[in-house]
């Protein structure tokens, strides 16, 4: 935080990505089916943030290629880069991809199985997630902290802040209450 306590706030919007070293800044989106995935490299304490609106690669070129995902996540791991992170030490955070409109395609799945398989496929660990559901979410991360935390759009007047530190190692499904029955 800056000396009177208060963080800059950087927004990021969709088709774009920022890239950080300053302690004090805060990196906001809205996010919707899009995703954003939240990098940082905690040795070099250089952080960023990207909002993609569409799994893969765009067939175009020019600035349609800036809605994919494939497009906005070599961005912003070259950004972080020449801002001093090293690959290998990069962690990443996933949010986002809701299904806000029930009847039509479910994009928000699809974004969010990419970003996972990108960032598994270029060995970037996965440190937290936060996908999927029926509502939207505001963002706010902190690029050289590497905290997380959003808050649901449901249009309550109160949102409850849900930090999100890290992801579950697995999902564990819990254990009938009748041993006859087995679900798969």
């Amino acid at each position: 935080m800056t000396a009177d306590g208060h963080v800059r706030r950087v927004h990021v919007i969709q088709g774009e990505y920022k890239v950080s070293s300053d302690p004090d800044v805060v990196l906001s989106t809205i996010l919707g089916s899009c995703i954003a995935a939240c990098m940082r490299d905690p040795v070099a304490g250089v952080g960023g943030m990207n909002h993609f609106l569409l799994p893969g690669q765009s067939n175009g070129s020019g600035g349609e290629a800036t809605r994919y995902g494939v497009h906005l996540m070599e961005l912003l791991i070259n950004g972080l880069l020449k801002k001093g992170a090293q690959r290998q030490r990069l962690e990443a955070k996933i949010i986002g991809g809701a299904k806000t409109i029930s009847g039509f395609s479910n994009v928000g799945e699809k974004n969010a199985e990419f970003a996972h398989q990108f960032l598994t496929d270029e060995g970037i660990r996965i440190v937290g997630s936060n996908v999927g559901g029926e509502v939207g979410r505001k963002l706010e991360y902190f690029p050289v902290s590497g905290r997380a935390r959003h808050y649901p759009l449901t249009g309550a007047e109160t949102r409850k802040t849900v930090a999100l530190e890290i992801a579950p190692s697995r999902i564990v499904a819990p254990k009938p209450a009748d041993a006859s029955i087995e679900f798969f």
